[in-house]
């Protein structure tokens, strides 16, 4: 099932179920008990808003191997988390907008999953029951204020730097996704989250020893290789395999 957040003509946020080609609202609690209503919107009519609002986005940086050695980065024996501000979040098909920092602005093309119910203390063998399905995210990062900071926030948290969407796939199996990012139609990068040095369960087991994760948290699950610079005028796609295409402009702020 695919879960979209969206507005129609400036509207109030409202949630539905995609289709094909449309959107059917739904009432009630996609994170509880919900039940579908007799509207109906074509996707080309509404407003995509990112798909959930979360308290909390937690990244997982240097995920895969390949991009820790990019990044001349090693890898580590437990996952690397961070967090970026709910107020980065962007919609499919808004603009990211570049702030005027020294050096590159790159994408980060990555898969986020989505919380479904409170969790605390999960055992690995019980993690996926707290998901509720996974969306495409680009993990925008200040490159040279990441090195020069070396904590993440400033450098990961600026407004637009956490696109996500176009929505929520709940049958998507974790394993099987695979992972690309084009720019002006030009692929960057490209890999499979059966790769990824720390796997779902794993994750969301480590981080809600952490911290209490709540429905509609986010976890970001960290970037193959192959990032890059956005400049002003691209059109950057991230695709995810039986999930969707996020897509963004990019403007000036």
């Amino acid at each position: 099932m695919r879960f979209a957040r969206f507005s129609v003509a400036g509207g109030s946020p409202r949630h539905g179920i995609v289709e094909g080609d449309a959107v059917v609202e739904v009432e009630g609690d996609i994170f509880g008990r919900f039940g579908a209503t007799s509207k109906i919107h074509s996707l080309s009519k509404i407003d995509f808003l990112p798909p959930v609002a979360p308290s909390k986005i937690v990244a997982v940086g240097v995920n895969f191997a390949e991009h820790a050695a990019e990044m001349k980065k090693s890898t580590a024996s437990e996952p690397r988390i961070f967090l970026k501000p709910p107020s980065a979040l962007l919609a499919h098909k808004g603009t990211i907008l570049l702030p005027d920092v020294p050096g590159p602005i790159e994408h980060e093309a990555e898969v986020a999953l989505v919380v479904g119910k409170q969790a605390r203390d999960v055992p690995e063998r019980r993690a996926l029951d707290y998901v509720l399905g996974f969306t495409c995210f680009n993990d925008v990062t200040a490159r040279a204020l990441q090195k020069k900071d070396i904590v993440y926030a400033r450098a990961k948290g600026f407004d637009t730097f956490a696109p996500a969407g176009p929505w929520i796939e709940s049958d998507a199996v974790w394993e099987d996704i695979v992972l690309s990012c084009t720019v002006n139609g030009k692929q960057r990068q490209r890999g499979a989250l059966a790769e990824m040095i720390f796997g779902v369960p794993r994750i969301v087991a480590f981080i809600s020893r952490v911290m209490t994760l709540l429905p509609g948290d986010m976890i970001s699950l960290g970037t193959p290789a192959g990032v890059g610079p956005l400049v002003v005028g691209d059109k950057v796609q991230v695709v995810a395999e039986g999930i969707g295409v996020l897509e963004n402009g990019v403007g000036a702020r």
